[in-house]
């Protein structure tokens, strides 16, 4: 009776170990790479070595756009690349490096924010369903949480938070689609530290999102090469690692949740 009840957790345990979803292609893995708030060096530097590597990804964009920054994103939107939505004026508690602060901001003037933020994306990419970045990885504003209040505003289907190099994601059945952790860099990292992060989330068999602002210049900078070699190593593990858009990802994840 022991050896069976041993059996028994044994298996048990296995089948909790075990993925809980399967990828496309048999793929043991999955790498996001976002960046946020439509920066020139990610138009200048990431995205020319993206095409290099045949990679899509997502930028959230926030209202600071201009004519001649408009007609390169609707561009970089036909190549299958992913515009998403990171609020107008990007309202942030701290104002040392955003000009607008949220503490005067309510759940519902936000809503109002990113639902012209969404009307701005469709003019730009022609989609009427967009994803959402929390500014500065913050859920509150005037000191109210709006996460309840954008979920039930049906604005938004997939939103991602912030997080570090731990937040890689393995419990798909209990993750919140408007709460997706992700790891935000904080500049200067190495290509070490990039890959690190992939071969943890390679490890665990789940799913992975690197939180990237300048790529090469600007600010929060990754430096280029560290971006390069990140980019060359999952072009060289492309067999193995999926890396999609964060709407491809989510939509995935929500029809495999679904199903079981």
């Amino acid at each position: 009776m022991k050896r069976l009840i041993l059996v028994f957790l044994l298996l048990n345990f296995i089948a909790q170990a075990q993925p809980q979803i399967t990828w496309p292609h048999h793929k043991k893995a999955v790498i996001i790479l976002t960046y946020d708030d439509g920066l020139n060096s990610q138009l200048n530097v990431a995205i020319p070595k993206l095409d290099s590597a045949h990679f899509k990804a997502t930028f959230f964009l926030t209202g600071d756009l201009n004519r001649e920054t408009i007609p390169r994103w609707r561009a970089v939107s036909k190549k299958g690349y992913e515009l998403a939505n990171h609020t107008i004026y990007h309202p942030c508690e701290s104002t040392d490096d955003n000009p607008v602060p949220s503490q005067h901001y309510t759940p519902k003037t936000i809503l109002e924010e990113i639902s012209v933020m969404n009307n701005f994306l469709l003019a730009i990419d022609g989609r009427t369903s967009h994803t959402f970045a929390y500014p500065c990885t913050e859920t509150s504003v005037g000191g109210k949480y709006y996460v309840d209040s954008l979920r039930g505003s049906g604005l938004i289907r997939y939103a991602r938070v912030g997080g570090d190099k731990d937040a890689i994601v393995t419990d798909f059945k209990n993750l919140d689609p408007l709460l997706v952790p992700s790891y935000g860099l904080e500049g200067n990292n190495t290509p070490e530290q990039l890959i690190a992060f992939v071969k943890n989330v390679e490890k665990n068999g789940g799913m992975g999102i690197f939180m990237f602002h300048g790529v090469g210049g600007d600010y929060i900078t990754t430096p280029a090469l560290s971006h390069k070699k990140l980019i060359d190593y999952l072009a060289k593990n492309r067999k193995t690692i999926w890396v999609p858009t964060f709407q491809q990802a989510m939509d995935y994840i929500s029809k495999s949740v679904k199903k079981k």
